[in-house]
């Protein structure tokens, strides 16, 4: 489950405002920073000179069998007859565009199928999407991580079994809640039992890694409510478990309802319940990896974390898909509206060629060095110092001092981290023990406030492109 941001609040110092829940930062910069690309670079100029030997490959699917009133992905809820087929048409015909602009000995070592709702497609069509991945783009499924997300309602068995025997090492379930009223209060139609009955089916079809998404926030849920979805999740021992603060963004069934408590009041039990979650977890024996991930400890892993994706090198396909090569991001058109949703993949199922990349932005080296950090830090094991320096020739606090003084005095470095934002000053090398430490990392409470750490350190550039983004 992803959502889309907001332009962060800056206050005069130039740090992001006091919510501990400023956005949800899973890539940077985020698709409302994107541009219509004036040239459209073919993609083989693109490729051309970038590390190939190790790809990440996402393939994108999206349709939902329903949207849940925090939902504002890119998705479209079904479709006439004919259209998921339509749309693996071109996702085939863009696969083979992609794979003529790679090299020869261009290879995958992890790959993901999301959405929307990959298994919103049938068990056919699930092989033919595996197909592409496989013969089109080269990806050997059954050699690398692959994974994929799916809903309690669409996790049957014959789609189970499809991904099962393909490769699967990890299922995502998006649960959210447990507590039938607090899914109707979500607006995420579904009852207990039908989610008992998919993660039944899926622990029967034998993944080496589940997952489970719980919501955090949601109107009328109290901690012991939280916690009794958080057992209802233990009992299934999954490997992963993810918890997401609930965020309410323009245009969805959520927004058109209305707040029920002030900002303040909801900051306020959000944090609550996350401590609380957070501290479950803890003594049920699972790590934590990031502010929303936690994984059982001695559980195998199924890939990288949600922030691990600093060297770039990742191939989209599909119209909700964006790719990274070092020096530009890019995608195609982004929308929540159903009716503006609707016309991109329009678009998309009719575009006979996909050889020139379409919407996107430049990585400038200033770009990639907030990028790795982002992508870093938020993890709770932090930031190796020394891959910085080898990377870029330098350390985060002289190339970011004033944001990391406010974390410090914030007390969102960890212990041997303090001194690093003004230890050197605003033009001198900091020398403080975090300059001196293998890694930097947030302290717990940090880490609880990731969604404020990564947007202060966003660019003033990207911060801009946010604000002048028109939601549709």
């Amino acid at each position: 489950m992803t959502t889309a941001p907001a332009a962060p609040a800056v206050l005069p110092d130039g740090s992001a405002g006091s919510s501990p829940y400023q956005s949800y930062v899973y890539a940077y910069p985020h698709k409302t920073a994107y541009r219509e690309l004036p040239d459209r670079p073919p993609l083989r100029e693109l490729w051309a000179g970038e590390s190939q030997h190790a790809l990440s490959l996402y393939l994108h699917i999206p349709f939902c069998e329903v949207r849940c009133g925090f939902c504002n992905l890119f998705t479209r809820i079904g479709g006439p007859e004919g259209l998921t087929t339509a749309y693996l048409d071109a996702l085939d015909r863009q696969a083979g565009a992609v794979r003529a602009a790679l090299d020869e000995a261009a290879g995958f070592a992890l790959a993901a199928f999301g959405g929307g709702t990959p298994t919103y497609l049938s068990a056919a069509e699930l092989e033919r999407l595996c197909d592409i991945a496989e013969h089109r783009m080269g990806a050997d499924l059954r050699a690398i991580p692959l994974s994929v997300e799916a809903s309690p309602a669409t996790a049957t068995a014959d789609r189970l079994a499809v991904l099962a025997e393909r490769g699967t090492t990890r299922l995502s379930l998006g649960v959210q809640s447990f507590v039938d009223a607090e899914a109707r209060s979500a607006v995420r139609p579904q009852k207990r039992a039908e989610v008992e009955a998919a993660l039944g089916r899926i622990r029967d079809a034998g993944f080496p890694v589940l997952n489970i998404d719980l919501i955090y926030g949601i109107d009328g849920q109290t901690e012991a409510s939280w916690l009794r979805s958080l057992d209802a999740a233990l009992a299934w021992r999954p490997e992963e478990l993810y918890l997401y603060p609930l965020y309410v963004r323009p245009l969805t069934g959520l927004a058109r309802r209305g707040e029920a408590e002030s900002p303040a009041q909801w900051d306020t039990r959000r944090l609550a319940l996350y401590r609380a979650g957070r501290d479950h977890l803890l003594a049920q024996g699972y790590e934590q990896v990031s502010m929303r991930m936690f994984r059982r400890s001695a559980a195998p892993q199924a890939g990288v974390s949600e922030y691990a994706c600093q060297t770039d090198g990742m191939v989209g396909l599909g119209c909700g898909a964006r790719s990274y090569t070092s020096r530009l991001h890019y995608s195609f058109d982004y929308a929540v509206d159903a009716t503006e949703v609707r016309r991109i993949i329009d678009d998309y199922v009719a575009t006979p060629g996909f050889d020139r990349a379409v919407v996107g932005r430049a990585m400038t080296p200033p770009e990639a060095r907030r990028r790795h950090l982002v992508q870093s830090l938020l993890q709770a094991e932090g930031l190796a110092l020394a891959d910085y320096r080898n990377r870029f020739g330098s350390t985060p606090a002289e190339d970011f001092p004033a944001e990391f003084a406010s974390f410090a005095a914030r007390g969102w470095l960890a212990e041997d981290a303090h001194g690093t934002g003004g230890a050197g000053g605003a033009g001198g090398a900091a020398t403080g023990p975090a300059d001196r430490a293998e890694r930097l990392r947030l302290s717990p409470e940090g880490l609880a406030h990731s969604d404020a750490v990564g947007p202060m350190l966003f660019s003033p550039e990207v911060r801009a492109l946010m604000a002048e983004y028109e939601a549709k």
